[in-house]
């Protein structure tokens, strides 16, 4: 984390105001504190609060006396007084505004033992300080493993030294009663410390260790939140979630905190609904509510024996259902409510990009059309240099001169008599050549009913052109 005017490194210090986690709000640590009243100057003759609150590792906070009236701000190093010795925290609150964190948290401003300030930290005790908090983590290796070798069920989640390395504190969690007496023994023959042990919740131990919840951010007891309140199933059943348990529980095993959030306002949109433990009475049936809606206002109920039908109506109108029931009367049915809920299922589908093809974005296929035209072309050409005059008789030509009607006339009387055809097939079989004409002019015949007739623009029509159709036509 860090203030609006810090920006991150990569080893993740904060930097570009350059305090390293030391700036005026104190946003560069975990519960963060705003002092909004750091502007302020007290009134005339009005002394300054003399309490202040310190932070310790991963969170914990106390309040201390400042008792030398020391100049102290927000991000001040400071030695405290401890049971034995002193120990190094930081400064998050001083002013009036820690009287109202006392007061909150009950805390009396005049207490039998009250903690006091020695004085500002000064090298010495920062470098002690440092190299016990880097003695931590291994130490926490080990002690866990000392704890599975004498097989207890607790688990060691922090230690925190104290500010001049001359105690430990060993945080656990355990679901019962566990007796560490000889674990005690083996830590100190092991890390040559006093050891104090001491067992948190499993929810102070989220809190301690951090991490990021489903919603994606941090979590909230580790950042803001300070007071667990009890939560229960009841707060999920209020907002119509399923009781799944791994979806409601958190990093910390327990139910979410979040789910208190917005219960008062799920109790207070719940007032107008009626209770889902009443069965509406009509004469088609009792029904039983099934779901409700809570934003819409909405109620599904279904009919005893068919299930599978649902019928939604209002808040209100079941509440007027519940009224006549109670005035020992029925409603015909339900469907006379749902039917002014009808809503327009239809889908309307918009063309968000512009194109309605799917396949806009792929490669285009070749086209083979062209291809197949040429093709078509070059036999047709072919057909036409082998079968000579006798493969264009599909085509329609203007009035030729009367030496080619003859030709063509007999000809084509010849291909309508049947001896004559059958005797002109027999001398073609004999001419390979003129076989080979006739199969070219019998593909051009049936290319010529696939495709459009041209149209004859002649205004006088030659009477031999009819003749020669249907000439073809007796051919086929």
């Amino acid at each position: 984390m860090a203030c609006n005017s810090c920006s991150t490194g990569k080893d993740g210090q904060p930097k570009g105001c350059k305090n390293n986690g030391t700036c005026g709000t104190d946003s560069c640590n975990k519960l963060t504190v705003f002092d909004w009243l750091s502007n302020m100057s007290l009134p005339s003759g009005e002394k300054p609060f003399d309490w202040v609150e310190v932070r310790f590792k991963n969170g914990r906070k106390d309040y201390y006396k400042n008792t030398e009236h020391l100049t102290l701000s927000i991000g001040d190093v400071v030695a405290t007084q401890a049971t034995t010795g002193h120990d190094i925290g930081m400064v998050t609150l001083t002013g009036e505004l820690v009287r109202i964190q006392m007061k909150r948290k009950s805390i009396s401003e005049t207490p039998d033992e009250e903690l006091k300030i020695y004085r500002k930290a000064n090298q010495k005790d920062i470098d002690i300080w440092q190299a016990a908090r880097d003695r931590e983590e291994p130490m926490k290796v080990k002690a866990r493993q000392f704890a599975i070798d004498l097989k207890l069920e607790m688990k060691i989640s922090d230690i925190e030294f104290q500010g001049d390395a001359s105690k430990a504190t060993f945080y656990y969690t355990a679901e019962e009663r566990v007796d560490f007496r000889e674990l005690i023994k083996v830590f100190a023959r092991e890390f040559k410390t006093r050891i104090e042990m001491k067992q948190v919740g499993f929810r102070q131990e989220a809190a301690r260790l951090g991490g990021i919840g489903s919603c994606g951010r941090e979590l909230c007891c580790s950042t803001w939140l300070t007071d667990f309140r009890s939560v229960s199933t009841s707060a999920a059943r209020y907002q119509q979630l399923s009781l799944n348990p791994q979806k409601l529980a958190g990093q910390c095993g327990k139910l979410k905190c979040c789910l208190n959030y917005e219960l008062d306002t799920y109790l207070d949109a719940l007032k107008d609904f009626p209770k889902s433990e009443i069965k509406l009475q009509t004469e088609k049936g009792v029904a039983i509510c099934q779901k409700t809606d809570i934003f819409k206002g909405h109620m599904w109920y279904a009919y005893e024996g068919e299930w599978i039908n649902w019928h939604k109506i209002t808040a209100d109108q079941a509440n007027e259902i519940i009224a006549l029931n109670k005035k020992n009367k029925k409603v015909a049915s339900l469907e006379e409510y749902a039917s002014d809920l009808i809503e327009d299922t239809k889908t309307e589908f918009e063309n968000v990009v512009g194109q309605d093809s799917l396949t806009r974005f792929d490669s285009p296929k070749p086209n083979k059309k062209r291809k197949n035209s040429r093709n078509k072309n070059n036999r047709n050409q072919n057909s036409k240099a082998k079968g000579g005059a006798n493969s264009n008789v599909t085509e329609t030509k203007p009035s030729a001169p009367a030496s080619d009607k003859g030709t063509n006339n007999n000809t084509r009387t010849r291909a309508k008599n049947p001896k004559a055809k059958g005797t002109e097939a027999g001398n073609n079989a004999a001419d390979p050549k003129t076989t080979g004409g006739n199969k070219n002019r019998n593909r051009n015949n049936n290319r010529s009913r696939n495709k459009k007739k041209p149209q004859n623009q002649n205004p006088n029509p030659n009477p031999n052109q009819n003749q020669s159709q249907k000439n073809k036509d007796v051919t086929k």
